[in-house]
């Protein structure tokens, strides 16, 4: 496969000290067979942990890692905000930094931008590593409603491993979501309207191997619905 130019790489994190060091050293092994300059941030989102000082350690390795550190924690769009706004290169990928995914997969993402000259390509889960409840709360009570209001089509609208082209970030209008997980429903939907092409790839969900998840809460789920009704108003006054 032919490498890319130029690829920015970054991991939203929050409490993840059992796995961030596997998830970023992973990277770093992938990246240079993929692109021919890369960088990856870690947005280190108001840990109470050892995250951030794991993340130091690998930097005086590698200066090509960078950490962004939220204090106090904001929340997953504020992660997804800091690490889109100071990514430099003309490719943007994020994954999760729980290790539920393999990122040697990026050259799913890559190939798939090559071939279909999409401008987002965005992943689904071919089998999502999570209870049957959680996967049916999503598509019910999350894509559903994403689809009535934006008619956004999508096999998994928040699937955590994305490939952004730089010119959609600089040109639709500044993301807002903070702390609900509306953050990619936004992304998806000015890129759309904008005029955009997205594709989607397929991409393998393992559980976690370490650390726990922190879930999404009855107060951030609101903020989510609070998040999509807010857009959706200002896009009916358009």
């Amino acid at each position: 496969m032919e490498k890319v130019k130029e690829l920015s790489v970054f991991f939203p994190a929050y409490n993840e000290e059992d796995n961030i060091k596997t998830t970023v050293t992973k990277a770093i092994k992938i990246l240079p067979k993929v692109a021919k300059k890369w960088e990856i941030i870690v947005i280190d989102d108001g840990s109470t942990d050892k995250t951030g000082e794991i993340v130091e350690e690998l930097i005086k390795k590698e200066p090509r890692i960078k950490m962004i550190t939220h204090t106090p924690n904001r929340g997953y769009g504020a992660t997804i905000k800091s690490g889109v706004y100071n990514a430099r290169y003309e490719l943007i990928a994020f994954t999760d930094a729980d290790g539920q995914f393999d990122f040697s997969e990026i050259t799913k993402f890559i190939k798939e931008q090559h071939q279909s000259k999409a401008d987002l390509v965005i992943g689904y889960y071919l089998k999502r590593a999570e209870p049957f409840y959680r996967i049916l709360i999503s598509k019910i009570l999350w894509e559903l409603p994403v689809f009535l209001l934006f008619g956004l089509r999508a096999r998994d609208i928040d699937c955590g491993f994305k490939l952004i082209s730089k010119k959609v970030i600089d040109k639709i209008p500044r993301l807002e979501a903070e702390r609900g997980p509306f953050i990619t429903t936004e992304l998806l939907v000015k890129a759309k309207k904008e005029g955009f092409k997205i594709s989607q790839v397929g991409v393998h969900h393992y559980p976690r191997k370490a650390g726990q998840a922190t879930g999404i809460t009855l107060k951030v789920a609101l903020s989510g619905y609070v998040d999509l009704l807010r857009f959706y108003r200002k896009l009916k006054k358009r």
